[in-house]
């Protein structure tokens, strides 16, 4: 049984979500904005909402998945281990990303850089993240939404370790979907 898409649906989601961001921002004492700046907090920037940045991603499970070691914006490194490879097309480009879980995890964490990264989007790149109700298989297939893609907490504020896109997860064509740079 295939998925309908109800764009109207989706837009408002999104938008409820970016919301819910923003005045977590804003207003939670776990905010990475310093508290001295959330006077001047306004709001974070966005791309507008864009369908064509959900696309569908082909599945490759990597069953002896591969240790990484992913360097951070504190010049330590951090260890995943690349369980996934995911395929797709955006602006009519075959592109790939690696999915990676720390031990134990339950969620996907996909770290990218794009032709947007240091100059409409955060320098260090952005993260998506996922989980799924069922183990995923060779094949599959599941919706990946570059919309949700945001800025580690890093952007905000040099307090915070942020793992930087390994090379293998910069893609070569510009994603305008998510969030801008701070």
């Amino acid at each position: 049984m295939t998925e309908t898409f109800d764009a109207d649906a989706w837009r408002r989601e999104l938008e409820t979500q970016r919301e819910e961001k923003d005045r977590f921002f804003d207003e939670h004492r776990q905010s990475p904005i310093p508290p001295e700046e959330r006077d001047d907090f306004d709001g974070l920037d966005y791309f507008d909402p864009d369908p064509d940045y959900r696309v569908t991603a082909t599945v490759t499970v990597h069953d002896d998945p591969e240790p990484v070691t992913m360097d951070t914006t504190a010049g330590t490194e951090v260890r995943y281990l690349r369980e996934l490879t995911l395929t797709f097309e955006v602006d009519g480009t075959e592109q790939e990303l690696a999915a990676y879980r720390q031990e134990g995890d339950r969620q996907y964490f996909v770290p990218i850089r794009d032709k947007t990264t240091g100059q409409e989007t955060y320098e260090g790149g952005r993260y998506m993240e996922f989980e799924s109700d069922e183990d995923l298989t060779d094949g599959d297939e599941m919706t990946l939404d570059f919309n949700l893609a945001y800025s580690p907490f890093c952007a905000y504020s040099e307090t915070f370790a942020c793992p930087l896109p390994p090379e293998e997860n910069w893609l070569d064509v510009a994603v305008r979907a998510g969030e801008k740079a701070p």
